[in-house]
């Protein structure tokens, strides 16, 4: 008999998700940040109530930023609510940070946030993307691309029936 409150290990809190980010630009290089949060931003986040779509981050002053990401603010903080659209910090290594400058000076470079998530031990995360932007055509390269897959395991789900 299973125990009444077994926690699955791989489960991470609330998820937002940057869909449109994976259209927009070609991801080069995914990493991992902490992010600097007031309390009644990260009871936002834990309600799913955040918009990643135009958000960006920049590297000012050897300090990495977040900008343009709005949360929600929450209901039931009263005074000391937050600012929706505020500059966040995000927290990385002195190295890391020292690379990312080097590769975002380099034309076409981007900083995008694809998802913000909680771990295990209840620590908000930034999944950031070092990106570039891509043409028209390249879109509609990938939507031609993904309805061919589709098309392809239509077929062979009908064949299989």
């Amino acid at each position: 008999m299973k125990p009444k409150a077994m926690v699955d290990k791989d489960k991470q809190g609330a998820v937002i998700n940057n869909r449109k980010a994976r259209h927009d630009y070609q991801i080069i290089e995914t990493m991992e940040a902490g992010i600097s949060l007031q309390g009644s931003e990260v009871k936002s986040l834990r309600l799913g109530k955040a918009n990643l779509r135009d958000g960006y981050a920049r590297v000012d002053k050897g300090e990495v930023f977040l900008y343009n990401v709005h949360i929600s603010p929450y209901d039931k903080a009263s005074y000391y609510n937050h600012e929706a659209k505020r500059p966040r910090k995000l927290l990385l290594h002195k190295r890391e940070i020292n690379r990312l400058m080097g590769t975002v000076r380099e034309k076409g470079f981007t900083l995008v946030p694809l998802k913000i998530y909680f771990t295990r031990r209840g620590l908000a995360k930034v999944e950031l993307a070092l990106a570039r932007g891509k043409q028209k055509y390249d879109k509609r390269e990938a939507i031609a691309r993904r309805d061919a897959q589709r098309e392809m395991a239509r077929a062979v789900k009908e064949k299989y029936r």
